[in-house]
């Protein structure tokens, strides 16, 4: 498995924010992709995408094999929810490792959350999505969407070895049209695909971010 370059990296936090100000869009009004609820919050921002990244992902569903679709499951994160979700995982890491000093914790934990002041998912480009047949039913990509890596043992990692054949495949089909479309992958999370934040940048040689933190979807 190649070197991963972690969310909590300081070469991510470096890379220059310039917001465009491009509109969040609501995916379920403004796209045919298919849409599951598990994620959705009482604002219904987990729907919302920056409209950049909602239409490269109407192209990449496009470049699918037929019978397959994008099956959208989070999106837009307020930072107030991604700092709630990230502390509460460095507190589970806490408890696991106690002699684990702070800078390793944080670390650690932006395997799976990333830290709030970078956030992805907080500027509307990122989404976590997986593949589904036309009616819904999910593919297997060799973990849970959202399983951590203590649970899933690592397999969540895109590149593990530990998967099926099978969902390698699919993997590799997911990977290939989303890439194609200009979204990259955060190597941890399999499911987890961005276009013009931090993270991206730094992975395309960009000279700097689109989009920045919003603090609501309203």
């Amino acid at each position: 498995m190649s070197e991963i370059t972690l969310m909590s990296d300081p070469k991510v936090a470096a890379v220059p924010v310039r917001e465009c100000g491009e509109r969040l869009v609501d995916v379920r009004h403004e796209s045919m992709l298919l849409v599951d609820t598990r994620a959705q919050d009482p604002e219904n921002a987990f729907a919302r995408l920056r409209e950049g990244v909602l239409i490269r992902l109407v192209h990449a569903q496009t470049l699918l094999p037929d019978g397959l679709r994008l099956l959208f499951v989070e999106g837009y994160r307020p930072p107030w929810l991604q700092r709630r979700y990230f502390e509460e995982y460095a507190g589970q890491l806490r408890a696991l490792h106690p002699g684990w000093p702070a800078e390793r914790l944080h670390a650690a934990a932006s395997r799976y959350v990333s830290p709030p002041d970078i956030a992805p998912h907080s500027a509307g480009s990122a989404v976590d999505l997986t593949l589904a047949e036309a009616d819904g039913h999910e593919l297997d990509l060799g973990t849970r969407m959202n399983a951590d890596p203590e649970e899933s043992e690592g397999a969540c990692y895109t590149e593990a070895d530990t998967i099926s054949a099978e969902a390698r495949r699919n993997r590799d089909i997911l990977g290939t049209v989303l890439r194609e479309a200009g979204l990259v992958n955060y190597p941890t999370e399999w499911w987890h695909w961005s276009y013009g934040d931090r993270y991206w940048a730094l992975a395309t040689g960009a000279p700097h971010a689109l989009y920045g933190a919003v603090e609501s979807c309203g």
